[in-house]
């Protein structure tokens, strides 16, 4: 009796330790796989990557700058460029110049729908027959009264206002709606949503743009910018590092918080960061604890020392509008803050006029006798162009 049972254990010992054997086996050629795999795809994108950076490197110099301008544009109805290249030049050359990305302002916006896609499909078909590359379509639609679209999207309330009438998953319903309608009309991107936390610093400016305090701010600013990304819409946080009550349209900002309290009112940027929205919009503040008396935007302590490095962020960084009279009234007319957002680490300038080669021209004389502008300028535009071809609005076969 006790060798039979002592034979079965045998037995069972055998056939355990050979299924562990092949269990085992089976395992390791599934993490061999996974490896090779694993490597092969690393492989592929360091040759897209590779081949992005030749592709930027061929690129004509005014092609490059181009790319990372935003503008306005002019009427509803039919788009057409108003600019050549030989603006921006300096040469004889009659091509269309045509910038990076447009924002939409009210004036831009159609009477209905219809009306709103065909402008939108006259700006894809100008640049297909001019062989340019597409462009991305933005508006302000935050909710409240930043409304842009507010005739022809469902109706959408302030962020304070969500905040306070919706949970967050009811607000990711509100926001997803809100994408599904833009993406409908033809539009890339929403210079929304605002993240930064509301106090008695900036109250009066915001005036609702705001989600609230800091846990607000990130779980409502999570749900929107998840809707939006979800349903094919880039969102652009701002205002990075933050306001005051100085409107920036007319005056700048002066941010006075300490180190301390510094740091704290910028948690929910440097949360929401790690969603990887497509973009980051800095703000004209110049802060007293940080790079004392450089607007942020024109900053290389807050765009790439702090956003892009200490934070991690590898999107799309865009300046503020460089017309505004933060900047222009206090010694940063738009051709010299144009070269200050470049240096400091800025990808792409936004310009409310509806004309950027001046602004472009500086940038052009400068980069063809400095090696490291010109560096910058490359690097933003490889950002511009990984995002557009996520967006559908590059083919990459043409860097092939």
């Amino acid at each position: 009796m006790k060798t039979r049972n002592l034979l079965l254990i045998i037995i069972i010992t055998i056939l355990i330790t050979s299924c562990t054997k092949k269990q085992n086996q089976k395992e390791l050629k599934t993490r061999e796989s996974a490896v090779q795999i694993q490597k092969y795809i690393e492989e592929i994108n360091h040759n897209r990557e590779a081949a992005l950076v030749r592709y930027v490197e061929s690129m004509p110099l005014e092609q490059k700058i181009a790319q990372m301008f935003i503008e306005n544009l002019e009427g509803n109805v039919k788009f057409r460029s108003y600019e050549t290249v030989g603006a921006m030049t300096g040469k004889k050359d009659d091509t269309p110049l045509v910038a990076g990305g447009y924002l939409f302002f009210s004036y831009n916006i159609a009477d209905s729908r219809e009306l709103m896609k065909s402008y939108i499909d006259s700006v894809r078909e100008y640049c297909y027959r001019y062989g340019i590359i597409q462009p991305y379509l933005c508006v302000d639609q935050e909710g409240g009264w930043v409304n842009r679209l507010k005739r022809l999207n469902p109706p959408l309330a302030s962020n304070e206002a969500v905040a306070g009438q919706f949970d967050v998953g009811q607000a990711y319903k509100v926001y997803c709606e809100q994408a599904a309608a833009m993406k409908e009309l033809g539009f890339d991107m929403n210079l929304a949503p605002v993240v930064e936390i509301c106090t008695e610093d900036n109250k009066e400016f915001l005036d609702g743009r705001s989600f609230g305090n800091v846990q607000q701010v990130i779980d409502y600013g999570t749900a929107c910018i998840n809707a939006y990304e979800n349903n094919s819409i880039a969102t652009v946080i701002k205002h990075f590092p933050g306001n005051t009550n100085t409107d920036p349209h007319t005056g700048l900002p002066e941010i006075q918080l300490s180190l301390e309290e510094l740091e704290k009112s910028i948690v929910s940027f440097k949360e929401l960061v790690k969603l990887e929205p497509k973009a980051v919009l800095m703000s004209h503040a110049r802060t007293q604890a940080v790079d004392k008396g450089v607007p942020a935007c024109l900053s290389s302590v807050w765009v790439t020392a702090i956003l892009r490095n200490e934070f991690g962020y590898k999107g799309l960084i865009f300046s503020d509008d460089i017309f505004m009279g933060a900047l222009a009234d206090n010694g940063y007319p738009p051709e010299v803050a144009a070269c200050s957002a470049v240096e400091a680490g800025v990808d792409c300038i936004m310009i409310s006029e509806k004309r950027f080669a001046k602004a472009g021209a500086v940038l052009y004389k400068k980069a063809r006798s400095n090696s490291d502008f010109a560096k910058k300028i490359d690097n933003a535009v490889i950002r511009i162009l990984k995002y557009k071809i996520k967006a559908g609005l590059f083919d990459e076969t043409k860097i092939w």
